[in-house]
């Protein structure tokens, strides 16, 4: 399903997936879009496909764009990051200045949701991680800042977790 709303200061786009070609095709098109601050929650990012070459290609293209563009990550276990996703620990390290990778304290483990929003502006949500149905909203100012103001809430209850660095530093 697939909505606009025409206004003419922007245009806003509301689409529904419920596969995971969907849900792949929908991160490919918020990581395209315009943005500064990428902010990520997700159970352990495995949907996301953090090892993949060209989402890696991805995110970097997105950092190498501006020295000032940030990618905040919370998740709740990091096990598969660390272990399974050597490119996105090379990623880390390159760009420690720009990634942050935190872990969500135990008391908010039980969240089911996922989701990525880009700039209070444009999001990518899974009401149910496990599942990937969900639904992308391009140019939507009013969802992208209560979509921020809720990872914020997640980011205040999480710690940094994952270094680039074998040091933790």
């Amino acid at each position: 399903m697939s909505e606009t709303t025409d206004n003419p200061s922007q245009q806003s786009l509301y689409e529904r997936f419920d596969s995971n070609a969907g849900f792949q095709g929908a991160v490919e098109r918020l990581l395209e879009q315009a943005g500064r601050e990428l902010r990520i929650f997700d159970p352990d990012l495995a949907a996301l496909r953090v090892n993949d070459p060209a989402r890696i290609e991805r995110l970097e293209r997105f950092l190498l764009a501006s020295r000032t563009r940030r990618i905040y990550v919370a998740v709740h276990h990091t096990d598969h990051i660390t272990k399974q996703c050597p490119r996105m620990m090379s990623l880390l390290a390159r760009f420690s200045h720009a990634i942050q990778i935190n872990r969500t304290h135990d008391e908010i483990c039980e969240l089911q949701d996922a989701f990525l929003v880009l700039d209070s502006m444009h999001y990518v949500r899974r009401p149910v991680a496990r599942f990937s149905r969900g639904a992308i909203g391009l140019g939507d100012e009013n969802e992208g800042l209560a979509m921020r103001g809720r990872f914020m809430e997640i980011w205040a209850a999480s710690f940094p977790a994952v270094s680039g660095t074998t040091a933790g530093l």
